[in-house]
């Protein structure tokens, strides 16, 4: 099946937006707008030229590339907005279906880079619009503690098994081979925590010092986003009982930690528990039935 797609980019280049924010018009007669962007009238104005009558605007999450200027083109092309937390905006679910145009967009919420981030998927053509979850060129950051390095690895699998064909990124070009391109946000995510545990072993201590080792060869102007990254990968680390962090923010250090044992099983403990998930469950279901 062959979808109609149109992208109208935003004036609003940066190194965390490369060319700018990606508008995406989908279908024909009526359209369905994903992420009008910023709220910059000339963008808003060319959107709304290009999109001819609207269906539906959609938000992928609620950062301000994306969705600064979503309710004021609603208003513009006489539509509903919705997303998962945008004020003055419908409540968007997981799973939500949009028609119109001779498509069907399904919504699947995909935290990760934002706890608010959702993805939305056209099954005939196997199109995937992705906003910040995963990008065209690079790969996306995480900033804690609105994103989750945990939850944003469980979303790129969760996108992987719809077994989508073709992205359509928030920011970059498109991506002919979307199962290609998550299995590689996946690789990559697992070299750089391989890098940071290198790190960390090797005696450095602070993010800035794992910055300066993993991405020595970067421009300056990511190290911002570097240190970002590095720490959510740290607090996905320190949640499953394999780092720990000591001292006040703005003197904070890192460390190895070898992994618990679970006491009754043996497997990992995540954490400072004593017991893993299943065994205390196992134990909890045993004290229930014991005092029955």
């Amino acid at each position: 099946m062959t979808l109609a797609v149109t992208r109208v980019l935003a004036p609003n280049p940066s190194a965390a937006t490369l060319e700018g924010t990606n508008t995406w018009i989908v279908g024909e007669g009526p359209t369905i707008v994903i992420d009008p962007g910023p709220a910059i009238d000339e963008h808003l104005e060319e959107v709304a030229r290009a999109a001819g009558r609207v269906a539906h605007v959609l938000v992928t999450h609620d950062h301000e590339d994306h969705a600064a200027g979503a309710v004021t083109f609603a208003r513009l092309v006489g539509a509903n907005v919705t997303a998962w937390r945008l004020p003055e905006a419908a409540k968007l679910r997981d799973g939500q279906g949009f028609a119109a145009g001779g498509v069907e967009l399904i919504a699947m919420h995909t935290p990760g880079h934002s706890a608010d981030h959702v993805v939305f998927s056209d099954a005939g053509s196997g199109a995937l619009f992705t906003g910040d979850a995963v990008l065209g060129r690079g790969t996306s950051f995480i900033d804690a503690p609105d994103g989750d390095l945990a939850k944003y690895l469980a979303s790129l699998r969760r996108m992987l098994e719809r077994e989508p064909r073709t992205i359509y990124p928030g920011h970059g070009s498109v991506v002919l081979d979307a199962k290609a391109k998550l299995r590689e946000y996946l690789d990559h995510r697992a070299e750089r925590e391989s890098q940071i545990l290198a790190g960390l072993a090797a005696g450095d201590r602070t993010v800035d010092d794992l910055v300066e080792r993993i991405y020595a060869e970067h421009p300056p102007d990511v190290q911002e986003l570097a240190a970002r990254s590095v720490t959510a990968h740290l607090l996905k680390l320190e949640t499953e009982g394999r780092a720990a962090k000591a001292g006040p923010a703005a003197e904070r250090t890192w460390t190895i930690v070898e992994p618990k044992a679970c006491a009754r099983c043996g497997r990992p403990v995540k954490g400072r528990a004593r017991y893993c998930g299943s065994c205390s469950l196992a134990l909890l279901q045993g004290d229930a039935a014991g005092s029955a």
